[in-house]
């Protein structure tokens, strides 16, 4: 048993007081974990374009102060009444979306969206007694998609934590736990693209650049980038990509050029920039007969999805996908032993590190644009 189990635990913790403004190291009061929770030391973090999306607050519910963060990696601290499949000591990937395990979601082969887990953004408290773990001299601070990795102690529900081999390392393998997954599994376990395949992925971010990766190691022939980003073409060679697509070069729509450069259209398509209109594209450039178009990126709330019945009638598939259809604690073990067995790469995914301290800096990276993943070190 840690020597603090049980105790009120004071840390540091990088805490978002208002939309926009730059995160303050602050020391904050982390409780103990209660039933079904689990109390980890964060040792590294990164940050997602999530964290940035709810910092900004523009477009939700603004919730402060709070504490973001949620692609990390930690070991567990102590745990609270109940858990089991857990002890301290373990290292884990603290997950956004949970699995409980006795959901009928849980339950089915065919989903991983967790009745009592799954993503919740207005959620900033803890499920099992409605009240935040984090505090600083008594007023609460809110907990953000039930991880808030960026404090150097957290607690979440045993369910959104998946137990990983102690070998692999946490500061590679922590991008695993959101975005690489995410863009990995929309292909690789809802495409599925077959060996010598035709491939389209809208949007070269990590999350696209991910889904490409998951073509390459499938064995896709032609893995097409569309991005209205030039720059961003020659890096994603690294992940397989063989040629690229702007549609601000073509005077008519990208599907049509995708259609002409393929004989008809692609095999499969992966979406990962929340656009409507590239879904729209990214349905419309399959093949007819099997083509198969996935869904990754995050729409506005108001936006709607238009097309002519008839690409359906033409036996052209559209599918969504949360997470890559992974189910957190049963297939994140497995994704990181594929990394231990080199049979994935996440090394060129990591193009920053910072220290705690510089967290900002990380904020400043991706807005400007510039790498995929920036690692957030507790430790300096």
């Amino acid at each position: 048993m840690s020597s603090t189990a049980g105790q009120v635990i004071r840390c540091k913790a990088a805490v978002a007081w208002e939309a926009g403004k730059p995160l303050v190291i602050d020391e904050v009061e982390v409780a103990p974990p209660q039933k079904m929770e689990v109390r980890v030391k964060i040792l590294v973090t990164s940050l997602c374009h999530t964290d940035v999306y709810f910092w900004d607050a523009k477009g939700q519910n603004p919730l402060f102060p709070r504490i973001l963060g949620h692609e990390a990696g930690g070991i567990v601290e102590s745990v609270g009444e109940g858990v089991t499949e857990l002890q301290p000591g373990d290292h884990v990937l603290p997950i956004f979306t949970g699995e409980c395990k006795v959901c009928r979601h849980c339950k089915s082969p065919e989903s991983n969206m967790c009745d009592l887990l799954r993503i919740n953004t207005d959620r900033g408290v803890m499920l099992s007694d409605g009240k935040s773990r984090f505090s600083k001299n008594g007023q609460p601070i809110f907990h953000f998609l039930g991880t808030s990795t960026f404090s150097e102690y957290t607690v979440l529900h045993v369910g959104c934590l998946a137990k990983i081999n102690p070998e692999a390392p946490l500061d590679k393998v922590c991008v695993l736990s959101c975005g690489i997954s995410t863009g990995m599994g929309a292909t690789l376990n809802v495409a599925k693209p077959t060996k010598g395949s035709t491939v389209a992925v809208f949007g070269l971010g990590a999350v696209g650049l991910a889904a490409a990766e998951g073509a390459r190691i499938a064995g896709a022939s032609r893995i097409i980038g569309v991005d209205l980003n030039p720059s961003r073409f020659e890096s994603a060679k690294m992940f397989g990509v063989t040629e690229f697509v702007n549609p601000k070069d073509h005077n008519k729509p990208v599907q049509e050029v995708i259609a002409e450069m393929t004989d008809g259209g692609v095999d499969r398509s992966i979406e990962c920039t929340g656009n409507v209109q590239a879904m729209i594209s990214a349905f419309e450039c399959v093949h007819d007969g099997w083509g198969v178009a996935v869904l990754v990126g995050v729409p506005n709330k108001d936006d709607a999805f238009k097309t002519h019945p008839i690409n359906l009638l033409n036996e052209r598939t559209l599918k969504g996908t949360f997470f890559g259809n992974y189910k957190p604690r049963t297939d994140i073990p497995g994704v990181v032993e594929k990394y231990m067995n080199k049979e994935l790469e996440v090394e060129k995914f990591i193009t920053h590190q910072v220290s705690f301290a510089e967290i900002n800096k990380a904020f400043e990276y991706m807005l400007k644009g510039e790498g995929l993943r920036c690692i957030i070190r507790m430790d300096t």
